[in-house]
């Protein structure tokens, strides 16, 4: 099975297919020089696969490759991806430690 992330401009989100079938996606909000990560959803059958961090992790290269926008991790998923991969931060519009105060998930303090 391969794995492909996609990105559709058209309805702000980039998707990931396992072969041909969509599995999951990342939506995001996007303003003149920011892009907010706002919600990151994989199929309840193919979770616990990794396929949630292929998905950011081929979305925030892609990002970064554009050069256009800073990060706002709105996503709790996103924000513990990306507090887990500090090769990520300097995509961030402001530091890891404002986006996990920012953010709310089970456990957090």
């Amino acid at each position: 099975m391969s794995t492909k992330v996609t990105h559709d401009s058209e309805n702000q989100r980039y998707e990931i297919y396992l072969d041909s079938v969509r599995i999951g996606l990342m939506d995001y909000v996007i303003s003149e020089k920011d892009i907010s990560l706002v919600h990151t959803e994989v199929n309840p059958e193919h979770q616990g696969k990794n396929l949630a961090a292929i998905l950011l992790r081929e979305s925030l290269a892609d990002i970064r490759a554009r050069a256009t926008h800073k990060v706002i991790p709105v996503c709790s998923y996103t924000v513990k991806y990306m507090e887990k991969h500090p090769d990520t931060h300097d995509l961030l519009k402001g530091t890891i430690e404002e986006a996990v105060a920012s953010c709310r998930w089970p456990g957090a303090n």
